[in-house]
């Protein structure tokens, strides 16, 4: 299989997707996204108030980074994300914009061609004692620990034919560096 160009670095809240991923950007000189830093002003007042988003909430969301991903891939740039993409039809839509979901993005392609980014999904898991033990020593974060049970409840694993790795968080973070760089991702 050829190189990605890009890796999805994905799990629940509080699984180390933006620690994670960063690192991995560094380490590979690649572009780094945290999709958290997308989610439009509506998503974040939702989940501050302890209401689990929707795929109305989203879908647009997904299509606008599917987009950023296509278009930093186009030029040549690998890219980091870093996003829960707990649903099948999520990461659909990250590879395919529009044509991987069940709605339409706002912005259609002028040539109507599904446009595919080539994408390496890392699979950060962990049991939900684990990660709400890690929640709740998080400060700062919109997403309270209260929503971390909805996340598991949403949560579909990667599987075949999905192009994924599965790390188990209990690793420590050099372990989990280690084991995504000695993936086929250059």
């Amino acid at each position: 299989m050829a190189a990605p160009g890009a890796l999805l670095v994905m799990g629940v809240s509080g699984s180390g997707k933006s620690t994670v991923g960063s690192l991995l950007a560094s380490e590979l000189g690649w572009k780094f996204y945290d999709a958290d830093d997308y989610h439009p002003e509506e998503n974040r007042m939702k989940m501050e108030k302890g209401i689990p988003l929707n795929d109305q909430d989203r879908i647009p969301w997904l299509c606008n980074l599917h987009d950023i991903l296509l278009r930093d891939v186009a030029s040549g740039q690998h890219v980091v994300l870093a996003c829960s993409a707990l649903k099948k039809v999520y990461r659909d839509i990250l590879i395919r914009g529009k044509d991987g979901g069940p709605l339409k993005c706002e912005q259609m392609r002028k040539d109507k061609q599904p446009a595919e980014v080539k994408l390496l999904v890392v699979y950060l898991s962990g049991s939900f004692e684990v990660i709400s033990g890690r929640l709740l020593k998080r400060k700062g974060h919109f997403m309270p620990p209260e929503l971390l049970q909805s996340q598991f409840d949403t949560l579909e694993p990667p599987s075949d034919p999905e192009n994924f790795i599965q790390i188990n968080v209990d690793k420590n973070l050099s372990e989990i560096i280690a084991t995504i760089m000695g993936t086929k991702i250059t």
